[in-house]
């Protein structure tokens, strides 16, 4: 469901792994509210709503006494349509943008564009690899999430991290980086559909 006069949209996705429900308003100030069984996950999901100014629901259980790989990924598809049904035709809005993120040592860098084309390069290396929280959040899910999340909002997406020893703070970096940029690209500075094309 969509609501173009506040460019939010809400839906649920539902299979043998995971049952998920989420809304997002492009135009909220930030009010998160998230619950995915993984508690590192909501922290970095709560960082994408709070510092991109999106009012974000996120209600998810999934499979997680085998691991929280279907929980992460479904997340991200359908963040992604949601996502993508809330900006609509995309009139007005910037479309690019990019920057460098830090937390304490670790410096990540977030460029994307609202293309309409998915497409992720997503370089993100960690050393040894340290679940986070408990039940335990997968480093290495956070580049499927973003690949997930580009993928169904049909976005080009390229993170890298620069530096950085604290597998927490790159990851947390990344969100967080992921929603300035979301915010910028999303800001209504226009009228018409930022393309030589007419659409998006």
């Amino acid at each position: 469901m969509t609501d173009t006069a506040r460019r939010a949209a809400s839906a649920s996705r539902t299979t043998k792994e995971t049952s998920i429900e989420i809304s997002i308003d492009l135009d909220g100030t930030g009010v998160v509210e998230v619950s995915t069984g993984l508690p590192f996950f909501d922290h970095m999901l709560d960082q994408l709503g709070r510092h991109g100014g999106f009012d974000l629901t996120v209600r998810a259980t999934g499979d997680l006494h085998v691991d929280g790989h279907h929980t992460v990924e479904d997340t991200g598809i359908l963040l992604g349509e949601v996502f993508r049904q809330a900006l609509g035709d995309k009139a007005g809005v910037r479309r690019f943008a990019s920057g460098l993120y830090p937390l304490d040592e670790a410096l990540v860098r977030v460029a994307l564009d609202l293309s309409g084309r998915p497409f992720s390069v997503i370089e993100l290396p960690f050393g040894e690899v340290l679940p986070l929280g408990d039940p335990p959040f997968n480093p290495e899910m956070a580049e499927h999430f973003l690949r997930s999340f580009a993928d169904a909002a049909a976005i080009t997406l390229h993170v890298t991290k620069m530096y950085g020893s604290n597998t927490h703070h790159v990851v947390e970096a990344t969100f967080k980086g992921l929603a300035r940029t979301l915010r910028d690209a999303v800001r209504v500075e226009g009228t018409g559909v930022p393309s030589t094309k007419g659409v998006l």
